[in-house]
């Protein structure tokens, strides 16, 4: 049965606790009748803190976990005594999470290595007790501080796939079946539009033990950018690639708009995807002949590199390893 629970994007409230206040506090025992303050710190409230986990790979376990309310710090006591501080909160998050204030859009927190740690939220800093403000001509301080407010606010946690290589192609373009045939991943194949509904990863055995990740992520369409189809939820992943992979198929109707069609939507969504570097392939290339190759090769542009493959008959697979293998290493 096909796996489609890949969760990429989560909408929650989040609210670190509150600082414990300060004790407004003096010593009164039988043996000292008048002593001085002695009102103890409140402690801080718990952090939310994330943390990297290289086992995880969609934030689907957060599906669920509307409301993150972090535990507010104990007030302070007699006899100098702190209040305990709020326990934390660790939220663990796959490799490539990100994370945005929704009101203003700011990203506030990024991870991008296994066990990384990140205090995303910060408790408030308890309040300082009347102890703390006796001075020599203040000997009996009758005030104390209350506890800091934690931070609080709706969030968004939102995964970027950690990729080397991108695919990127129309629907149908063969991508998933390139990914099969290059990796050991199973991704769904069929013959029609978005067969691909959530990225798919794989890892490139390459010469030497050597190895890097490619993802084929689904199928983009002219107006993408715009919202149409479903490559603009999607297309968030690619700004995470090293390099990407155009993947026209050989039937197309014109293999150069096809191109331009998807570049166009990259540079609509984030001109600075065309840093990037580009390969082009040409897929379904075993229903060719030489001169065909040809009047194809004449439509490229000239400044991108491209080569001809077939993902069913294995023909330039090689050479697109080498290639990819080149572009990452230089």
């Amino acid at each position: 049965m096909e796996r489609t629970n890949f969760i990429d994007y989560i909408r929650i409230f989040a609210r670190s606790g509150h600082g414990g206040a300060g004790s407004r506090h003096f010593m009164r025992n039988k043996l000292t009748a008048l002593g001085g303050p002695d009102g103890g710190d409140g402690g801080r409230g718990g952090h939310i803190i994330l943390r990297g986990n290289a086992q995880l790979w969609t934030l689907l376990h957060l599906r669920y976990y509307k409301n993150v309310l972090a535990e507010n710090g104990e007030g302070g006591s007699k006899n100098n005594c702190t209040g305990r501080d709020g326990e934390d909160i660790i939220i663990e998050v796959p490799l490539g999470t990100i994370t945005r204030d929704e009101e203003t859009g700011e990203v506030e927190a990024e991870i991008l290595e296994d066990g990384q740690e990140v205090v995303w939220m910060p408790g408030g800093r308890g309040g300082l007790g009347n102890s703390n403000f006796a001075t020599p001509t203040n000997q009996a301080p009758d005030h104390a501080q209350p506890g800091e407010e934690g931070v609080e606010g709706w969030k968004t946690l939102e995964l970027k796939v950690l990729a080397d290589v991108g695919l990127v192609g129309f629907p149908n373009a063969g991508k998933s079946t390139l990914l099969s045939s290059i990796t050991a991943a199973r991704p769904k194949v069929a013959d029609y539009a978005f067969t691909t509904l959530t990225p798919q990863l794989g890892m490139v055995e390459y010469r030497d033990g050597k190895s890097f990740c490619i993802a084929d992520l689904p199928g983009i369409i002219e107006g993408a950018a715009e919202g149409k189809g479903l490559g603009h939820r999607f297309l968030r992943h690619i700004e995470r690639n090293s390099a990407l992979l155009f993947l026209i198929p050989a039937d197309s109707a014109d293999h150069k708009k096809e191109f331009d069609i998807l570049l166009s939507e990259l540079e609509q969504y984030n001109p600075e995807l065309l840093q990037k570097d580009f390969l082009i392939a040409i897929s379904k290339s075993d229903m060719l002949d030489d001169e065909l190759k040809e009047a194809i090769a004449a439509e490229l542009p000239a400044d991108v590199p491209h080569l001809f493959i077939s993902s069913v008959t294995n023909q330039g697979l090689v050479i697109l390893k080498d290639e990819l293998w080149k572009i990452l290493n230089k």
